[in-house]
């Protein structure tokens, strides 16, 4: 194992890997599909030239004009309505071979993405989706399939036929129209938004679309309804809710426009740009890097330099720590070798990267030049709280009181204080979070002068509403869910069947079958921890920048439910293995399969896999999750104490061996946050990690992370701390969302007659029993009239 290890991390080529939204949209659409379901391409095109054939006769679905193809599609939401329920099956197949861009007439894969295209629209527009969501609602609440397949021992592809073909019409349908093309026509374009629109408004059932499919993920996971095919249920939510709220490049489209509204200055940097523009770095050095290195000494080998390879997560050399250890990096930009050593820079300058100046003489030969890294990648933040901090910190010392929150007076304090103040507040970074939090504040002390506040109606508002009543539920179904297809987990009895939309009816019987079935087992394990992991992030993400008390309660429900641990028990595994991981068979993959002859399989094709450098979506599913970790603990010390606690620094240190630089700077960041609670010894055996962290990761600048002096000794009271929080969270919730609220602020009525002339709804009974009730509540009771005279 060391041995490998020293090799994995000897050898481990950059990855070329992009982070998006999503993958590529043939990558997406072939996800969709098991490779056990692939008999069922067949089956839907037989299907849709039967009945095709009796209405347009030896004519192709590509040679008819719109209209023809309106009336066609007419006719089969018309058959759609039949009670008849195999009937009903086989128009719907019909209509996903439509949505599968009828691949029977098309010669190339690119064809049939174009008739996909073109008839997804045509069926949205004929009203498919919401034929297609009343038929869903039905299978949803079909009591009996419920029960048969509770009772089943085991559960196949055959129970949740139905389901799968109308989830996957609809999936066709969303991730179709949700990928925006240039040359996509205006109709297109305002069929998009309307459909965004809808998908995001409460015009199904009084609630958004992705809350049906929340109350399946939930159904599923409390074993009611097992037949449920989880993969595409999911892979639906997480497109619905990036489609309506909106991917990354939209969100920080949004941040920035709700500073404006604020009246804040402006984001000092594109994050999703500088993470693009990132290098990965080499992993540090492994045991037995080490272990080789230490016998070298001790023979006596005095070269500084060893022969293992010693890139290092820090771009320095051990021997001079100024020279840039990456030869490939200066062979690559030969301009970069020709920076010498800096000046000195102005602490107040805000440029993102800091150009050195002109290079003066050099102090060494030539051939021993000294290189510098170009900058720092990130500007540096400080927090209000921070200054404030500082400032009580430095009154103490040479004044011997404080001022409380004031930051701008500075009489007594010695003259690098003023400066120092200066270069904290020329980096003073308010976030939108700090301005809602104080706003709450302000409006839970005064709610009746502060009036309503205008709360607008966005996607995201209207789905965190819909969510609110059953969000603890939610959140532990998804993660239930996402221990269940974690490479890590071990089969229990009691864990929840997630391949039920996966296994063949007839279990195989050859080597062959067997090994297919094994890498479709691993590949749909796999989608769901790329949906899980991208909608949970997409979820936090949102709701923190809509208002952070909703980011709040959904990081403090994932928190209780051991979101914590789990990630980390999902990264105690050969990472590097779990990224280049071959589960996938190309020529078995949608579109492809549909339109090239099929080759035999052998089990040497299977075991060789594709040709790819890594797996996109498990790479994709580690950052997300790296993310969101990075989201559940930040500025928050119980929750990193829990960090520190599960031991996550090696588990953490093994990841930094995948050369990507944005998984090495959440994996960095998390790091970054506990060092100062690993001990002097950890630090001291890990300088180039050190090093590593503050060349990547974003600096605040009085922040102590790499010394964390007197720090060990600050208590921390888990229990405290997130009650305190859930305290906010559920004055939040109660103000904005309760419809009894101001209760206590309701005005009195002290009128006798007003108050006696109410009408008072009385059951319809009453008069009946109306003289029992006198003499059991008024004449049989004692009345007290002294009472009245005294004081109370």
């Amino acid at each position: 194992m060391q041995a490998e290890d020293m090799e994995s991390s000897m050898e481990s080529p950059n990855l070329e890997f992009e982070y998006g939204d999503t993958d590529a949209l043939t990558a997406e659409l072939s996800e969709l599909y098991s490779y056990t379901e692939e008999p069922e391409f067949a089956l839907n095109r037989d299907y849709f030239e039967e009945d095709f054939r009796s209405h347009a006769r030896d004519r192709r679905w590509i040679e008819l004009t719109v209209e023809e193809q309106r009336s066609y599609v007419m006719r089969l939401l018309d058959a759609l309505e039949v009670t008849d329920r195999d009937k009903r099956l086989k128009v719907a197949r019909a209509i996903l071979y439509l949505a599968q861009g009828v691949f029977d007439d098309c010669d190339t894969e690119v064809d049939v993405l174009h008739w996909s295209r073109h008839n997804v629209f045509l069926l949205y527009d004929m009203g498919i989706f919401t034929a297609l969501l009343e038929l869903l609602s039905m299978e949803i609440d079909n009591n009996q399939a419920c029960s048969s397949a509770v009772r089943k021992p085991a559960i196949s592809l055959a129970d949740s036929t139905e389901l799968r073909v109308l989830l996957s019409i609809m999936y066709l349908i969303v991730e179709t129209i949700r990928v925006q093309t240039e040359d996509d026509r205006p109709e297109w374009r305002a069929s998009r938004e309307v459909f965004k629109n809808e998908l995001g408004s409460p015009l199904y059932n009084g609630e958004p679309f992705a809350l049906l499919l929340f109350t399946m993920v939930t159904k599923f996971c409390s074993m009611n309804a097992p037949h449920f095919p989880m993969k595409k249920v999911l892979l639906l939510l997480w497109k619905t809710i990036l489609f309506t709220v909106g991917g990354f490049q939209e969100l920080q489209e949004m941040k920035v426009r709700g500073r404006e509204r604020l009246n804040l200055p402006p984001l000092p940097e594109d994050s999703i740009k500088v993470v693009r523009a990132m290098r990965a770095a080499s992993p540090p050095a492994s045991a037995m890097e080490l272990i080789e290195q230490q016998q070298q000494q001790k023979r006596g080998r005095r070269s500084r330099r060893p022969l293992v390879k010693q890139d290092s997560l820090d771009t320095y050399n051990e021997r001079d720590p100024f020279k840039n250890d990456d030869a490939r990096d200066e062979e690559e930009d030969p301009e970069d070798t020709d920076s010498g050593i800096e000046g000195e820079v102005d602490p107040l300058d805000r440029d993102v990267i800091i150009q050195p100046p002109p290079p003066p003489p050099p102090l060494r030969p030539p051939t021993e030049r000294v290189n510098f890294p170009k900058g720092l990648p990130w500007a540096p933040k400080v927090r209000e709280k921070d200054i404030e901090h500082f400032l009580e910190t430095s009154r103490n010392k040479f004044i011997g009181f404080t001022l409380g929150n004031d930051t701008d007076t500075l009489v007594g304090l010695p003259r690098p204080i003023h400066e120092s103040v200066k270069t904290l507040k020329q980096h003073k970074y308010v976030s939108i979070a700090e301005v809602q939090i104080k706003k709450e504040d302000e409006l839970q002390q005064c709610p009746m002068s502060l009036g309503e506040e205008e709360v607008a109606e966005t996607p995201t508002e209207m789905l965190y509403l819909g969510m609110l009543p059953n969000l603890s539920q939610y959140v532990i179904a998804l993660l239930k869910l996402l221990l269940a297809a974690a490479p890590t987990s071990k089969a229990k009895t009691d864990s929840i069947n997630i391949l039920a939309d996966v296994l063949p009816e007839e279990m195989p019987i050859t080597v062959l079958q067997s090994m297919k079935l094994g890498i479709d087992v691993n590949r749909h394990k796999e989608i769901i921890v790329k949906a899980i992991s991208a909608l949970l992030l997409l979820l936090l993400k949102h709701f923190k920048l809509n208002h952070i008390y909703q980011f709040e309660i959904v990081s403090q429900h994932l928190v209780f439910a051991n979101c914590i641990p789990l990630i980390l028990k999902f990264f105690n595994q050969n990472i590097m293995s779990y990224i280049s991981a071959k589960n996938s068979i190309c020529v078995l993959d949608f579109p492809h399969c549909v339109v090239h002859e099929m080759p035999e399989l052998t089990a040497e094709s299977l075991e060789a896999g594709d040709s790819n450098q890594f797996c996109w979506r498990n790479l994709f599913s580690c950052i997300n999750l790296l993310r969101i970790l990075n989201k559940l603990t930040k500025w928050k010390h119980s929750r990193t104490m829990m960090l520190v606690v599960f031991k996550s620094a090696p588990i953490l240190k093994r990841a930094l061996k995948v050369k990507q630089a944005m998984m090495q700077l959440y994996v960095l960041k998390l790091l970054k946050i506990q060092t100062k609670y690993l001990g002097r010894q950890w630090r001291k055996s890990n300088m180039k990690t050190m090093s590593a962290i503050y060349q990547k990761v974003r600096h605040r600048l009085n922040d102590d992370w790499a010394y964390g002096n007197d720090i060990d000794a600050r208590p921390w009271d888990f229990q405290a701390e997130e009650c305190a929080l859930r305290e906010s969270i559920e004055k939040f919730n109660s103000r904005r969302y309760d419809r009894n609220k101001n209760g206590d602020f309701v005005p009195v009525d002290n009128c006798l007659q007003s108050v006696l002339g109410q009408r008072v709804e009385l059951p319809e009974d009453f008069h009946y029993s109306y003289e029992m009730w006198l003499e059991r509540e008024v004449f049989s009771q004692p009345i007290q009239w002294e009472g009245l005279l005294q004081n109370p």
